[in-house]
């Protein structure tokens, strides 16, 4: 991986912009049945292999008795020093429920934090993102309550840094009147840029922008532009899809997450895709709207 894609996170963290989203790693489809085990920790050690060094997690993402927390620790421990690990808090997700069912409150985050703690085998947590709402578009809701418990927990030494997820800029700035926020965490891809007013204050402000979905979600966008691209450099859609989240923002990152080495190494392979300014000009133009696949 080559040295200019690297950035640093919150002042003090050296990570590679291409990370390594650990959701599917359990399960390769919302509710679906548990992956196997022993692929999952080869997908890790490879990735730390390939040269990734950020990882993101949650104590929620689990399929029955395999975790994604658990898989990280046991396929990577101890770990590098270079290892920085990001987890989300925030989402209530039961034994039993296929997916997150509601939102912890502020007196629940503490015993969240130390869950994935103890399921990682850490002392301290790299990166803690207040995740707000579900899937869709952020609620309309005050965070500062909740945020100012992970900024107690960060001031305890429980949390290096901390983060935001799927917010509007005001809850953004709500969070940031509290503590220090060193990385925002919302839905975007270079077939659906709808965050762009974030995305320029965490360019102006130094903070970094790793989305959520960079792949577009639940199946790659059906979109003629990106097969055009990936026509022309012999690439794959899901490599141009990640190499233009990367050209596009010196503050962005990528987490992709899968359970396939293959498309481990097809992912990590993007870093390295260099785009065209013909490239970058034809993802930027218009698109049919109904060009994109639903979930």
């Amino acid at each position: 991986m080559n040295t200019n894609r690297f950035t640093t996170l919150g002042g003090d963290l050296r990570i590679a912009r291409m990370g390594f989203g650990a959701m599917r790693l359990p399960a390769s489809e919302r509710g679906g049945p548990p992956n196997d085990r022993d692929t999952g920790l080869a997908v890790l050690r490879r990735a730390v292999e390939l040269g990734v060094n950020h990882l993101d997690t949650a104590a929620f993402y689990f399929s029955g008795e395999l975790t994604a927390n658990g898989l990280i620790s046991a396929a990577l421990r101890p770990y590098r020093d270079d290892l920085v690990i990001a987890t989300k808090v925030g989402p209530r997700r039961g034994p039993h429920d296929p997916m997150p069912t509601g939102r912890l409150e502020p007196g629940e985050l503490r015993a969240e934090v130390e869950r994935n703690l103890r399921e990682l085998g850490l002392d301290r947590l790299d990166l803690v993102y207040l995740r707000v709402g579900g899937l869709g578009p952020a609620p309309d809701e005050p965070v500062g309550a909740r945020f100012d418990v992970l900024a107690g927990l960060r001031e305890e030494g429980l949390i290096r840094h901390l983060g935001v997820s799927n917010v509007t800029a005001g809850q953004l700035a709500e969070a940031r009147a509290i503590a220090p926020v060193v990385a925002v965490q919302n839905r975007f891809d270079v077939t659906m840029p709808h965050d762009t007013e974030l995305l320029e204050i965490c360019e102006r402000d130094g903070i970094v922008y790793a989305p959520y979905f960079p792949l577009g979600g639940f199946g790659l966008p059906d979109d003629e532009r990106v097969a055009r691209i990936a026509g022309r450099h012999g690439a794959t859609v899901a490599q141009v899809l990640l190499a233009g989240l990367l050209a596009l923002s010196p503050v962005m990152l990528a987490i992709p997450g899968t359970s396939s080495p293959a498309h481990l190494e097809e992912n990590v392979a993007s870093a390295d895709l260099v785009l065209t300014a013909e490239d970058l000009a034809e993802l930027r133009a218009p698109r049919r709207e109904d060009a994109r696949q639903t979930p």
